[in-house]
C-alpha cells in the first residue's frame, strides 16, 4: 500500500485533495452491487455492464470500446450506462478488476495457507499470467500504473506472496520477484501480440514476411561483415524454440541461486 511519502513523490502533496480518492470510494461502491437509489428498477446490472465491455475489448481492442458502443450492445441508451459509471476511465478500472477475479488458468498448488513451492509457484504465477493476457490482449494496452486496486486485484497479489514467502527473502524483494516475472511475461505476450496484429493488418503471415527478406539477408550474410550472425545455425532463430519457457526457467534458476548464496553467507556466519 502507498505511504505518504508515495504520494508525495507521486505528485500529491499533504493537505492537497488526492485525485484518485474519489475513484477509489466509486470503486468500493459500484463493487459492492449497489444499484442506484432513484428511478424504477433497472433490467441492467453492473456486472452485465463490465462482463460486456469486457467481451467488446477482448473480440476489437480498447479502441472499439465507448460507451455509446457499449450501450448498444446492450440495448439501453448511452445515459443509462452513466447511472452505473460515471465514464470510461471508471468503467477500465472495473473491467481491469472483473479479468483478474477469473480462475488462475494454472494451479499454484496452493491449499489454504500452506504455500506451494516458490519455484512451481513462480512458475504457474508466470502461465496464468500469460494466458491471461493471450484471453484479454487488451490488457497491455492499459497503462497500469495508478490504477484503482479492487478486490480481486488485492486478493490476487494475496495469492501470489503466498506461493512465494517460502524464499526467505525480504518484504521489498518478494514484491520485486512478482515485477520482475511479471515484466518478462508482459514482454513476451507483446511480442506475440506485435506478430498477430501486424499478420493480420498486413495480410502477409511471418513466414511470407521472412521469405521476401531472404534475398537481402543472403547477400548480407555471404558480404563478411557479419560473421558471427552468418555462422549461426539454420535453426537460431527456429519457431520451435520456447523462448517463454527458456526465459522463465532462467529467472527461476537466478533466484535460486540468490537464495542459495545468501543461505551460505548465513551459514558461514554461524
Amino acid at each position: 500500500m502507498p505511504t505518504g511519502q508515495d504520494l508525495v513523490e507521486g505528485g500529491v502533496l499533504p493537505g492537497e485533495p488526492d485525485p484518485r480518492a474519489d475513484s477509489a470510494g466509486f470503486a468500493r461502491h459500484v463493487q459492492s452491487g449497489d444499484r442506484p437509489a432513484r428511478g424504477p428498477r433497472p433490467a441492467l446490472t453492473l456486472d452485465r455492464i463490465v462482463t460486456a465491455a469486457v467481451e467488446i475489448a477482448d473480440a476489437e481492442g480498447l479502441a472499439a470500446l465507448s460507451m455509446r458502443r457499449l450501450a448498444t450492445d446492450l440495448g439501453t441508451g448511452t445515459m443509462s450506462l452513466y447511472r452505473y459509471v460515471p465514464g470510461k476511465a471508471e468503467l477500465l478500472d472495473l473491467m481491469l478488476d472483473h479479468v483478474l477475479g477469473e480462475p488462475p488458468a494454472v494451479p499454484d498448488g496452493t491449499a489454504g495457507d500452506e504455500p506451494a513451492d516458490w519455484r512451481a509457484a513462480l512458475g504457474a504465477m508466470a502461465r496464468s499470467y500469460l494466458e491471461q493476457l493471450r484471453r484479454h490482449p487488451w490488457l497491455l494496452k492499459v497503462n497500469q500504473a495508478r490504477t484503482v486496486l479492487g478486490p480481486n486485484a488485492v486478493r490476487g497479489l494475496e495469492r501470489a506472496l503466498g506461493g512465494i514467502r517460502g524464499m526467505g527473502l525480504s518484504d521489498a524483494e518478494l514484491i520485486s520477484a512478482i515485477i520482475t516475472v511479471n515484466s518478462f511475461v508482459e514482454g513476451i505476450a507483446r511480442a506475440r501480440l506485435h506478430t498477430s496484429e501486424v499478420s493480420r493488418e498486413t495480410g502477409l503471415s511471418d513466414a511470407d514476411f521472412w521469405e521476401n527478406q531472404r534475398p537481402y539477408l543472403e547477400r548480407a550474410m555471404l558480404s563478411g561483415d557479419y560473421p558471427l550472425m552468418a555462422a549461426l545455425s539454420d535453426d537460431a532463430f527456429g519457431h520451435g524454440t520456447d523462448h517463454f519457457a527458456f526465459g522463465l526457467q532462467r529467472l527461476i534458476d537466478g533466484f535460486e541461486v540468490l537464495i542459495e548464496r545468501r543461505s551460505g553467507q548465513r551459514r558461514s556466519g554461524e
